[in-house]
């Protein structure tokens, strides 16, 4: 299923996102990863489920940790997968150096990405700077992140979600989206380890403060707008995706 190909219309700024040069040919340059779903397949192959999250962060304190399963639905094997986490908050006033996030590679190597603001004031950040994700069918891929936020971050109500995108030589395509995952951000330094009521509760070993993180680097029932909005955020990180591979 090609990014935006949705039974929903996709909104422009998203299929202009997706727009641009190609990589230059190459003799030596790799096939396409087969796709992640037969042509005429129109579901999502990837189940996204967010859990194991704190319901607040405290500006300033010590990451949290949360875990992204990507479950392969189908009989074929899914590679180059990244999934994109989209933060989007109430007050429109999160920035992207604020919020600090880092995943775990294939390899369980920690990795620092940075976000970057949508036009539609939203935060995205590509999980990056490896080939991507590989889920075998039928099987299941925990992702652990660790999110924590600046001690000039102000007070405010953020939901996370996240869609994953597959890397296919220039192009990319939508393959799932996770459900939200609601908390908030205080100034009080005293973060709650009680996950929302959509995340899975879960517990997590202490973890440094935020400015010890490593440097920054780089349900599919949702409403017309929230749909729209990760359809955009999506999009943009195909094409982030594509530039940084060239």
């Amino acid at each position: 299923m090609r990014l935006c190909a949705s039974v929903m219309a996709c909104p422009v700024a998203a299929a202009a996102l997706l727009t641009g040069p190609a990589p230059a040919a190459s003799a030596q340059a790799p096939a396409p990863l087969p796709a992640c779903t037969a042509p005429d397949d129109h579901t999502f192959p990837l189940t996204t489920r967010v859990h194991g999250g704190p319901a607040a962060y405290a500006a300033g304190g010590g990451p949290g940790t949360w875990y992204l399963d990507l479950t392969n639905t189908t009989d074929r094997g899914c590679s180059g997968i990244h999934p994109v986490v989209v933060l989007t908050d109430a007050r429109h006033a999160l920035r992207p150096a604020q919020a600090r996030l880092e995943f775990r590679d294939g390899d369980g190597r920690p990795r620092p990405v940075r976000f970057e603001r949508t036009d539609a004031d939203e935060l995205v950040a590509v999980l990056d700077g490896f080939p991507g994700f590989t889920v075998e069918a039928g099987r299941t891929v925990r992702v652990e992140l660790r999110l924590a936020f600046t001690p000039d971050t102000g007070p405010d109500e953020v939901t996370a979600a996240a869609a994953v995108v597959q890397r296919r030589a220039g192009d990319g395509e939508w393959i799932g989206q996770s459900q939200d995952y609601r908390f908030r951000v205080t100034a009080d330094n005293v973060p709650s380890v009680t996950a929302t009521a959509t995340a899975t509760a879960g517990s997590a070993a202490p973890s440094p403060p935020a400015h010890e993180l490593a440097g920054t680097g780089r349900a599919r029932t949702w409403t017309a707008l929230a749909l729209g909005a990760l359809l955009v955020a999506a999009g943009t990180a195909a094409v982030l995706l594509a530039r940084r591979h060239r």
